[in-house]
């Protein structure tokens, strides 16, 4: 790929990727290689509140820049979104960036690219609501790849050199107290989902749970705690969940002392890959080419019907994607990797 004529070098650089965390968790290859192709460049990465303290102390990001994108999307906020758009555009723009790169490619971090009014605006072609129309470049990504190369598209676009992926997290407590309350040894387990399509039963979760050698370990946030009650109804005595009970840097230890980790396609299940925790991901509507564990040591487990992926928000009228897996399949997949 020819670079583009970017500043030699750009002395400030602006990643927009607000949300959700596995996005997050995939672009820190990204942050990781343009820190070290401009080791003095000054990064700032554009982030929604919550997901903010996943990236805090970040000692490879000089700034934060903290968007209320829930808060934005209710139309009862329509005024005080409008005054925090021109804020945040205005604040933007007096860092004078010499490149501004849109990983999410959507029409909000489109107009974000261009109130911060970049020299260098660069998005994908393949992006979505328009967004196109506010960048200076656009980059062939392909949708037929996996978000962390995706991204590393555009690393290589500005004249970075590739190698080997690393995930650089910003600096956690590596025991809290959290932890030491756990087995000594145990699985992580994840039966909620950002979208509802993607949730294998929880009542599985919990039969599975049930039948596993090890405890495990239920994680999740506070919206999922009726999810992980469910399992535990199932789990006969052999689950403890922490829903709801951790912060999300907390999850980074928790997850990363676990045996193996079993999950719908969720945002930790990306924090497990890059720890190098194996990984047995339950796919049903999305795409695990692109979007599933990165790396060659994790399995997913899926139908393979013809309408599948069709990477939709709920469940079809014949949920078979998800309902076909058995608790069964599952364990006798876990079994079979877990002797090698």
């Amino acid at each position: 790929m020819k670079p583009l004529p970017l500043p030699k070098p750009p002395k400030k650089i602006l990643i927009i990727k607000p949300s959700a965390l596995g996005d997050i968790v995939h672009s820190l290859p990204f942050l990781d290689t343009i820190k070290r192709c401009y080791p003095s460049a000054s990064i700032h990465w554009l982030v929604a509140r919550g997901l903010h303290t996943f990236l805090e102390g970040h000692p490879l990001i000089d700034r934060l820049w903290i968007i209320d994108k829930d808060k934005w999307k209710r139309p009862k906020n329509i005024r005080q979104t409008f005054k925090d758009i021109v804020s945040l555009g205005k604040g933007l723009r007096q860092e004078r960036f010499d490149v501004s790169i849109d990983l999410s490619g959507l029409l909000r971090s489109g107009l974000i690219t261009l109130a911060a009014n970049a020299e260098y605006k660069l998005g994908f072609k393949e992006a979505d609501e328009g967004s196109t129309f506010f960048y200076t470049h656009r980059i062939h990504g392909s949708m037929k790849i996996h978000a962390i190369d995706r991204y590393l598209k555009i690393a290589e676009a500005m004249g970075c050199r590739l190698g080997t992926i690393n995930y650089p997290f910003a600096p956690y407590e590596k025991n809290p107290s959290i932890c030491k309350e756990l087995p000594k040894e145990y699985v992580v387990m994840t039966p909620a989902a950002g979208k509802e399509a993607n949730r294998w039963p929880a009542q599985r979760f919990g039969q599975l749970a049930a039948r596993l050698d090890l405890p495990t370990v239920l994680i999740g946030s506070k919206s999922d705690q009726s999810v992980a009650n469910e399992v535990m109804q199932h789990a006969e005595g052999k689950a403890i969940s922490l829903a709801g009970k951790t912060s999300i840097k907390e999850l980074i230890p928790i997850i990363g002392n676990a045996k193996y980790f079993i999950t719908n396609d969720t945002g930790p299940m990306h924090i497990a890959a890059a720890l190098g925790i194996p990984v047995f991901a339950i796919f049903g509507p999305a795409n695990p080419t692109r979007t599933g564990p990165y790396g060659e040591q994790h399995t997913v487990i899926r139908e393979d019907l013809s309408c599948s992926p069709c990477y939709a928000w709920k469940p079809c009228d014949n949920w078979q994607c998800m309902q076909a897996i058995t608790v069964e399949r599952v364990l006798a997949t876990i079994e079979e990797k877990e002797k090698i």
